[in-house]
């Protein structure tokens, strides 16, 4: 009965080990994948007001950035 007790006690604690471990390793990688967004997004915004201030000031550069993107 005590071998039981014991066997079932360490597996508890080997799962919690595991599981304390998978959770660290993927909340470091969360991290790291919104930290990546958010770049990516400041820069699309960047990008975006950039894009917006040349197609009030000159539609035909616009318009020649906008083929060259979309490759037509």
């Amino acid at each position: 009965m005590f071998r039981t007790v014991f066997a079932v006690g360490a597996m508890a604690i080997v799962g919690i080990l595991a599981m304390k471990l998978m959770f660290g390793i993927f909340g470091a990688l969360v991290g790291l994948f919104v930290v990546l967004l958010f770049w990516a997004l400041k820069i699309a915004f960047i990008g975006l007001i950039i894009y917006l201030i040349i197609r009030v000031l000159s539609p035909n550069t616009a318009q020649k950035i906008k083929d060259n993107v979309s490759g037509a």
